[in-house]
């Protein structure tokens, strides 16, 4: 399964479908195994920085910075795995630990402000001062009974977002 010249088999299949908790059907992880193949475009069995800039969608996103440090360097199993939270099958929690991760840059388990800061000047841009992130999100933080000087675990990061519905999902074409 490394290399990407070589053919799915059922075992293949079936592994991935374990290894990402039955959320793409066999048919769904076909299709991301031919779409994986045409991002791996050296055959090296894992995705470059450059190859996953190569999806118009990734590179035109906000955050395409922090989701290419999550994805680069991912073999087929894991790309499909990075995927999951994106599938329409994802529990909110599954959704949520990848959201976590996405502001958790440095991988250390915990979020402070400036990294939601970070992640708000990604996406507002210019459409919002420093200042009115800033203050903002120390509402949000207050109104969840967190501070500024606070950081967030995973647990918090739920409790913040309240257990909104997130709708966060990509359709897996299937041939």
């Amino acid at each position: 399964m490394g290399n990407t010249s070589s053919m799915l088999t059922q075992y293949d299949i079936e592994e991935v479908q374990e290894h990402c908790n039955n959320l793409f059907s066999q048919q769904e992880i076909v299709s991301l195994y031919q779409r994986f193949c045409q991002l791996d475009r050296n055959g090296k069995g894992f995705i470059s920085a450059d190859e996953f800039l190569s999806v118009p969608e990734l590179a035109m996103n906000p955050l395409s910075q922090r989701l290419l440090k999550m994805a680069e360097g991912l073999n087929f199993k894991d790309f499909v795995a990075f995927l999951c939270a994106f599938s329409a099958r994802a529990t909110t929690q599954q959704k949520t630990e990848f959201i976590f991760k996405v502001y958790d840059s440095d991988c250390n388990g915990k979020v402070y402000f400036n990294d939601i800061l970070e992640v708000l000047r990604d996406l507002s841009g210019s459409f919002m001062s420093d200042e009115q992130r800033e203050k903002v999100l120390t509402q949000v933080l207050k109104e969840s009974g967190y501070s500024r000087d606070s950081y967030l675990t995973l647990p918090d990061f739920v409790k913040v977002l309240g257990g909104h519905s997130l709708k966060m999902e990509v359709e897996v074409p299937i041939d």
